[in-house]
């Protein structure tokens, strides 16, 4: 069943809005930045098929990401270079990107919703809901601005090092990707920090 609206209908009952949903993606992957995005939807326009990014077809992803940059009432992305994530550790260089990404929404929310158990210290309320992406339409709205803004990302990565195949596998660990490690050494946006190039390749 894909994201509803109720969460936020009941914020604005209880004065808790603007309300913004957040979620993260590349958390993972050996290559790249984390990506965050906030969205504060526009409850007379919210778009139809909002879901968790990751059970949408990409052609489906990018119809809606289109719909939610449109229809929104204010959207931001923010992230985290690979250096930042190799400097304070995954865990707080994602609490940093929540941060800059609710930092950034040209409307300030008085709560925000935030996918998974880890929410970051805000100035306004916050909330971190375990599979929120799945269920709360402001979450899931971020989950797919975040997603569709990091495969563009790593697309263009993909020009600059093609050697590593980054638009195939958007810098995950996969068997061509690790091939392409041990052949190559790692590129400036690999994460040092993580294996298979922790302990074998420095900055």
């Amino acid at each position: 069943m894909p994201a509803d609206f109720s969460r936020e209908t009941l914020a604005i009952t209880e004065g808790r809005w603007p309300l913004a949903g957040v979620d993260e993606v590349g958390r993972g992957p050996l290559a790249g930045p984390v990506v965050v995005a906030a969205v504060i939807l526009d409850p007379a326009r919210v778009p139809d098929g909002l879901d968790d990014s990751k059970k949408l077809a990409a052609p489906i992803r990018e119809e809606l990401f289109g719909e939610i940059m449109e229809r929104a009432l204010a959207v931001t992305v923010a992230s985290a270079t690979a250096i930042e994530i190799d400097s304070v550790n995954i865990r707080q260089a994602t609490l940093l990107a929540m941060r800059r990404a609710v930092a950034g929404l040209p409307l300030a929310p008085l709560h925000v919703l935030v996918d998974g158990n880890d929410p970051p210290s805000l100035a306004c309320g916050c909330e971190a809901i375990i599979e929120g992406d799945g269920a709360i339409a402001s979450i899931a709205a971020a989950s797919i601005v975040a997603k569709v803004t990091r495969d563009r990302m790593m697309a263009r990565l993909c020009r600059h090092y093609p050697a590593y195949g980054f638009s195939d596998h958007a810098g995950y660990a996969t068997p061509r990707h690790r091939r392409a490690i041990a052949d190559h050494g790692p590129c400036p946006e690999h994460r040092y920090s993580f294996a298979p190039v922790k302990g074998v390749w420095f900055r």
